[in-house]
């Protein structure tokens, strides 16, 4: 099925919704997963990204989503710039990353105020995309709803007190998916929702003694 988005593309700063849309929804899904502005990121890029991305704008578009820029954000074009002046310290690396799902794929190494988070991602054409992995994990992370992350201890009960947590916060659950390296060890939760959970929420969740961390990444795409 193909929908409107696909034919006309989203609304952004140009030149190529692969390379500088998509790009951006990367950049905004890493900044989540540590709260803010990053202080430092190295950006590793692979195929098309690598070889095409400076040209097309790609490296603008994911500082600029580091520094909270939407695809259609003016401020895009100077985003380069613009770090240098907030302080991000950025850094970009070309590689080449074995078994990636596409070719204009983007592994992104962020910190701030000693949290560290890995992604890896994709842009998929029109604006879409999809994470791969986070922090080592796999996982399926597409931006187009509210996520929420988090590593908990493989236990029994874990997934109904989470989803009861949210429960009473009236959050409406879309999607849940859930891994796991090993029985016994961590558990890696991504949970879609229709409503954007609040801090109240997130803090109840981090307050269970064996959630290790939780994360909130925002709704970058879709309708």
């Amino acid at each position: 099925m193909v929908s409107l988005l696909d034919i006309i593309g989203p609304v952004m700063v140009g030149p190529s919704s692969s390379h500088t849309a998509g790009a951006c929804r990367l950049g905004l899904l890493a900044r989540g997963l540590i709260g803010g502005t990053p202080q430092s990121g190295l950006l590793q890029l692979h195929g098309s990204f690598a070889r095409t991305g400076e040209g097309h704008g790609t490296d603008k578009a994911l500082v600029g989503g580091l520094l909270g820029f939407r695809p259609d954000d003016e401020r895009i074009r100077e985003a380069l710039q613009i770090a240098e002046r907030e302080g991000l310290d950025y850094k970009f690396e070309k590689v080449t990353i074995a078994d990636a799902a596409h070719p204009n794929t983007v592994r992104i190494n962020v910190e701030l105020n000693g949290k560290k988070a890995t992604m890896l991602g994709s842009s998929l054409g029109a604006g879409r995309i999809m994470v791969q992995e986070i922090d080592g994990y796999p996982v399926e992370v597409t931006g187009n709803l509210h996520t929420i992350v988090l590593v908990a201890e493989d236990r029994k009960g874990s997934i109904a007190r989470i989803t009861g947590v949210l429960a009473e916060h009236d959050i409406n659950i879309a999607t849940l998916r859930l891994s796991r390296k090993e029985r016994g060890g961590d558990a890696f939760m991504v949970i879609e929702c229709d409503e954007e959970p609040d801090k109240k929420a997130g803090e109840e969740l981090r307050a269970l003694d064996w959630v290790r961390w939780t994360r909130r990444l925002p709704k970058v795409s879709g309708g």
